[in-house]
């Protein structure tokens, strides 16, 4: 495979088919899906590639090594016995990050630590420097995974979790997370083919997505910067090759992306996150209460949108609530395929229509289900007719 390597994309829970696909679209090699996560082979260049490109990616690691661990103090010799020049210089600094799926070993803390102390070790006994560390912006991050008595060592080529795009300054109570909402996008198909609404749209996350996907602009563009950026193979002139690249990609946009909601300070923050990505010009955000609107559009709409929720907010009336969305779907938008996630399974039967697709997701630590409706323009029958 020439200059290719092992990569491993981090995603969340039932996004890892649709990270699989982003992946294939980009060119990777030998992508096989995972539990959260996706591995896959490629160049330098490419990791570059997929920490701009990927919408649902949560970090790209690039394991180094792999053995079979059997205690702390086994773990802290067989980390000690790597070369970490390679990687890190000793005045450097260095972050760990660790999980942990064993009987044997059971604090994923204790595990970091030790294998902190590996590394700072190697450098005092071998240089008489120690590296320092930096748990935010470290010149390595160092990932390591235990499941049952296997040890993987990774690099951290992103640094920062991929969802931390950059152009989210103003959030409200319960905002969805940016790879969730672009996740949840494209398990929807939204491809920029038509008008897209969200109804609810509170700090505008799945608006920027929704457009960015459009448009075919690069997710992490407003990323200060990557992991990679402070590793000593650094290129950046084929990182400079890669964004021009990626940026000669962006496409026009013919439709609408409308978002609205009932609250003006709500809308106040996702204006604001909407200029922050630069995508002002796709998206237009009005004050709306959605079950006093109805369809403004001709032809197809895409409307995905996460309602507030019992856990996470407090609403008084849930059954009425989800009544209402399926009654405002049912008389005020024909022609529309909506989607929406919900956490609370009992308040899918109040919406009254029944659900072409229910997805399981997570919604933050809530087990959730992204649901489908499709909303003809006549009958079901004559819909099928024409």
């Amino acid at each position: 495979m020439g200059n290719n390597y092992l990569m491993i994309a981090k995603t969340l829970y039932g996004l890892e088919s649709v990270l699989a696909k982003e992946l294939r679209d980009l060119g990777a090699i030998d992508v096989k899906e995972g539990i959260r996560s996706v591995s896959f082979y490629g160049d330098k260049g490419f990791m570059y590639k997929c920490n701009l490109c990927l919408r649902t990616a949560i970090k790209i690691l690039k394991p180094i090594k792999s053995f079979k661990v059997f205690s702390e103090e086994d773990l802290y010799k067989k980390i000690y016995s790597m070369d970490w020049n390679e990687y890190l210089s000793p005045k450097g600094t260095l972050a760990i990050d660790s999980t942990v799926h064993s009987q044997k070993f059971t604090h994923s803390k204790f595990i970091a630590l030790k294998s902190k102390d590996a590394i700072v070790d190697y450098f005092r006994n071998t240089t008489g420097n120690r590296p320092n560390i930096d748990l935010k912006h470290p010149d390595l991050r160092v990932n390591i995974h235990i499941e049952h008595d296997k040890c993987s060592v990774a690099l951290d080529s992103s640094n920062v979790a991929l969802f931390k795009r950059g152009y989210r300054v103003a959030t409200n109570l319960a905002p969805v997370n940016e790879v969730l909402a672009a996740g949840m996008l494209l398990l929807s198909g939204w491809d920029g083919r038509s008008n897209f609404l969200d109804p609810m749209c509170g700090s505008g996350t799945i608006l920027a997505e929704a457009a960015m996907i459009a448009c075919n602009i690069p997710p992490n563009l407003n990323i200060p910067e990557f992991g990679f950026e402070k590793w000593k193979d650094w290129d950046v002139d084929l990182f400079e090759k890669i964004e021009a690249s990626a940026l000669n990609k962006i496409r026009g946009f013919e439709y609408k992306i409308m978002g609205s909601d009932v609250s003006p300070s709500v809308l106040r923050k996702a204006k604001e996150n909407i200029r922050n990505a630069n995508l002002d010009e796709f998206v237009s955000i009005e004050e709306e209460d959605f079950f006093a609107s109805e369809k403004t559009t001709e032809g197809h709409l895409h409307m995905l949108f996460n309602p507030p929720y019992g856990e996470r907010l407090e609403l008084k009336n849930l059954e009425e609530f989800y009544s209402k969305i399926g009654d405002t779907l049912k008389q005020n938008y024909p022609g529309t395929q909506a989607w929406f996630i919900v956490s609370n399974m009992e308040a899918i039967k109040n919406v009254g229509l029944k659900p072409s697709r229910k997805i399981k997701l997570f919604n933050g630590k809530l087990e959730s289900r992204l649901v489908k409706y499709e909303i003809y323009e006549g009958t079901k029958k004559l819909h099928k007719l024409k």
